[in-house]
């Protein structure tokens, strides 16, 4: 069967693409540029090559499809800049392939003026042809909910380097959701990923520094959050935890505009030093009850940056774990999706029997709520418990 479409990079951006698009009855290549070729489940594969879907590693069959999406992961470099570098290597390998009246389409997050000032350079040079003219170009911002719950495909922003790339691309999305926003143009809809994970970002930071000073002043930030959210306008409800982890990376674009954006930057290090603060009050804690750090048993409960997710993409738990193993703590682990893990180039141990483990440690910190633990048995169960999710009832434990 022809495939009409070529996903570039299964990670976190490419793989839902292609779910959704086989989903929708689109014959669909999926083109694996790295590790992430290895992310589907046996069944899962079995079930997409079903309905169209076919993995490859052989680049040619780049060349025989009408619209192809680069989903190339941008991780922040040493630099703190987002690391270019497999997206421009995607796009060589396509530029060899391209076909006139392509659609091409970049999803990976980036600063404005990429898919213009990086991408179609690329593409022209190697393939010979005019973008705008010869082939469409746009960009459309990821919005997959990687372990999400709400299966609803959420609307799609479009932005294209000329009227007809926007719609040919429009075209494409309208295939897989009822809605498509079309922006102004590239730029625009680059900038709409840009506010989208920076709202996050600084969204989490306000809570995250409530929780510090709520716990100073005795305050229960999760009863003002409840309470908070039944506001009908002007309030959206954001949850503190130990950090901020996922492939989502916040961006204060200094060096790439006259001023950077400051509340970002300051957010960036509200939420970077929350794994200190876990450390710092799950000292306090063991203190209170007569145990010093040094020597106690801790067990970390859920150390994947989302609940339900076998991800451990920018999580906290490991900052934690180092943290804590610096002040002398035995650190073990408990996680339905991970079966081993290593922090410091060292195995963790892993917990087999939860409430066990619970029972035994010394304190018991719960990272991620994950569906499969009973909370209420888990805090009848552990001697300590520092919850830095809320997710346990009023009064079971103790809460960030």
């Amino acid at each position: 069967m022809p495939a009409d479409l070529a996903v570039i990079g299964l990670g976190p951006y490419g793989l839902p693409l292609a779910q959704a698009a086989v989903a929708a009855g689109i014959p669909t290549i999926g083109y694996a540029t790295g590790p992430e070729a290895g992310s589907l489940s046996p069944a899962e594969l079995r079930r997409m090559r079903s309905t169209g879907f076919r993995p490859s590693t052989d680049p040619a069959q780049l060349g025989r499809v009408r619209t192809a999406v680069i989903c190339a992961p941008t991780p922040r470099g040493a630099d703190g800049e987002l690391d270019l570098g497999q997206v421009e290597a995607a796009a060589r390998t396509l530029a060899e392939r391209l076909r006139p009246h392509t659609t091409v389409i970049l999803e990976s997050p980036v600063l404005p003026g990429t898919t213009e000032d990086l991408l179609r350079p690329i593409l022209e040079r190697g393939s010979g042809l005019r973008a705008g003219r010869d082939f469409h170009l746009a960009y459309s911002p990821s919005r997959a909910d990687p372990g999400g719950r709400d299966h609803v495909p959420a609307p799609r922003v479009i932005g294209g380097l000329t009227p007809a790339c926007t719609e040919s691309a429009a075209a494409f999305y309208g295939r897989l959701t009822d809605k498509v926003v079309r922006a102004r143009g590239l730029r625009e809809a680059e900038a709409v990923r840009l506010l989208e994970t920076n709202f996050r970002h600084v969204n989490i930071a306000l809570v995250n520094e409530m929780a510090v000073v709520c716990h100073e002043l005795g305050v229960d930030l999760w009863d003002v959050i409840r309470c908070a959210e039944t506001k009908p306008f002007g309030f959206q409800a954001f949850r503190p935890g130990p950090g901020v982890g996922g492939h989502g990376v916040p961006q204060d674009l200094t060096g790439h505009a006259s001023r950077g954006l400051r509340m970002v930057e300051l957010a960036q290090q509200v939420n970077e030093r929350m794994p200190h603060y876990v450390v710092q009050r799950a000292a306090a804690l063991l203190n209170e009850h007569g145990k010093s750090a040094r020597g106690a048993r801790v067990l970390l409960l859920g150390v994947t940056y989302k609940a339900d997710l076998a991800d451990q993409q920018g999580a906290p738990a490991h900052e934690i774990a180092v943290r804590l193993m610096e002040l002398g703590a035995s650190v073990s682990y408990h996680d339905p999706h991970i079966p081993s893990w290593h922090v410091l180039d060292r195995p963790v141990p892993r917990a087999d029997s939860l409430y066990e483990a619970a029972a035994a440690a010394d304190l018991t910190l719960l990272l991620q709520p994950h569906r499969t633990y009973d909370l209420q048995g888990l805090s009848v169960k552990a001697q300590l418990l520092l919850d830095t999710r809320g997710a346990t009832p009023t009064g079971a434990a103790h809460r960030l």
